[in-house]
């Protein structure tokens, strides 16, 4: 049957080179050549391959002798066909090591766990595509022409002026859009307000929680900012232990990660501080949206604007993909973050700050909230009747609000707890993760657990499979000694 070449460069991208010979007619001699050239690297993964009608004139054969060998083709995985977009190499489709010229295989991909129980992420599933669609069409819409030139380092003033309303009524923070600056989230504005290597805004030492994230301390470490850790207790950060900072961080809506709210008397009296020493209050509103068994608790800011800088995000509500977050700044800050900013910045994209202003001016964020807020809830009331069931001796606590949860489990039993979840493909963090090193206070082994990290399928799977790793309960019996 000799040879044929193809010649479809606008199809394939390159001339392809067939050999049909062979037994079995011309089909099987199709089935071969086309096999050969996917095993061999010249038809690489993603290929799209002529029509039936071009290959079948270019190889002078019938175009159902061509359609028959790409079906058997994509029955046995070589290739795939979807309407729209014609039939085309199969992706794991993979080249031999040996054939000629043939790229080197890039390093596969690092498989994800098998349950993912970390804190700090929404249930990706949950994210309202179309209500978002429908406000970012709108928002295109409308736009006026301006939006797709440089733009306003502050940000959006549509935006500005949702999040004022909206800040004031979910979340009791009084601003105004003057003093609003768009960022892309809490570790952004933290480089904007310390810089790097120092020369920001804001200068250390600060105090910080003597368990929080550790990125940020790294962020300010980089910054050349000291962090100097508070102890918390029941009430919360140790406010009382302040002394010459310059600054203190706080979680004050829900301690991150031990759990629980800021003490009404030690709000107060760290804005007292605050307006004593000429010091600043960063307030990370990172989850104050979700809260189950407790009245909501107002931001600090509105306890004094002029000496907190309320620092918030969608990273928990909708998506940390979308990558906005806000600054509310007392009014002598806000030129030098504009500055700090400055005019060709990669900020946030202007679409999607106008999509937010949509989706809150609409309605659409409040409902959104109250309906993941309702699924959350399900959510702990499901790990925290797990673990009544198979693991009593375990405590769970922090979870009158936001998306994760403490274990508390028996002394000396973290490291291995996390280490056999790690064996079983579960990721979550033990605590000591998150405890700051340079403190002595000791919050006892504990795991924090994300539990609207998975989606709503893998929930159940995911408790189970905790549930498996976590340690016995403490021998209780009496030693002989002690009859």
């Amino acid at each position: 049957m000799g040879e044929s070449w193809v010649n479809s460069a606008e199809r394939i991208g390159a001339d392809l080179h067939l050999e049909l010979s062979g037994p079995g007619g011309r089909r099987a001699a199709l089935i071969r050549a086309l096999r050969e050239a996917v095993r061999s690297g010249r038809l690489a993964p993603g290929t799209r391959l002529p029509p039936y009608r071009s290959l079948a004139a270019d190889l002078g054969v019938a175009r159902n002798t061509v359609a028959d060998a790409y079906a058997e083709l994509v029955a046995e995985g070589w290739l795939t066909a979807r309407q729209g977009s014609g039939t085309r190499v199969a992706e794991r489709a993979e080249p031999l090591r040996h054939a000629a010229r043939v790229p080197a295989k890039a390093p596969p991909r690092a498989r994800g766990p098998l349950h993912d129980l970390r804190q700090g992420t929404p249930d990706a599933s949950a994210f309202p595509r179309a209500a978002w669609l429908t406000s970012y069409r709108r928002a295109l819409q409308q736009a006026p022409n301006e939006v797709f030139g440089p733009g306003d380092p502050a940000g959006r003033r549509e935006l500005r002026e949702a999040l004022t309303e909206y800040l004031a009524r979910a979340r009791g923070v009084r601003t105004e859009p003057e003093r609003i600056v768009i960022c892309s989230g809490f570790a952004h504005a933290l480089r904007l307000l310390f810089g790097q290597g120092g020369g920001g805004v804001l200068r250390g030492p600060l105090a910080v929680e003597a368990y929080g994230l550790g990125f940020h301390r790294g962020l300010l470490a980089t910054a050349g900012v000291r962090t100097v850790p508070l102890p918390l207790d029941e009430a919360g950060a140790r406010v009382d232990l302040l002394e010459r900072e310059r600054g203190v961080l706080l979680t004050p809506a829900h301690q991150f990660p031990t759990g629980g709210p800021l003490h009404a008397s030690r709000r107060a009296a760290v804005i007292d501080w605050a307006r004593a020493r000429g010091a600043v209050v960063l307030e990370d509103d990172y989850d104050g949206e979700f809260r189950y068994d407790r009245k909501p608790v107002g931001a600090v800011q509105g306890l004094d604007p002029e000496r907190v800088i309320h620092i918030g995000s969608v990273s928990k509500s909708l998506s940390p993909a979308l990558r906005l977050g806000w600054m509310v700044l007392p009014e002598r800050y806000v030129d030098d973050v504009l500055a700090a900013k400055g005019d060709r910045e990669a900020w946030a994209s202007v679409l999607d700050q106008l999509s937010l202003a949509d989706f809150i001016v609409s309605g659409a964020y409040d409902r959104h909230v109250r309906r993941m807020r309702q699924r959350y809830r399900r959510r702990r009331d499901r790990l925290v009747e797990a673990l009544a069931e198979h693991a009593p001796h375990v405590e769970v606590t922090g979870v009158a609000a936001g998306l994760h949860a403490v274990l508390r489990l028996p002394p000396g039993t973290e490291r291995s707890t996390v280490k056999a979840a790690a064996w079983q493909g579960i990721a979550l963090d033990g605590l000591a993760a998150f405890r700051h090193p340079e403190t002595a206070m000791e919050a006892g082994d504990g795991l924090v657990v994300g539990h609207a990290t998975p989606s709503e399928h893998a929930y159940g799977a995911a408790l189970d499979a905790l549930c498996g790793v976590l340690p016995p309960p403490p021998d209780t019996r009496r030693s002989p000694a002690a009859e």
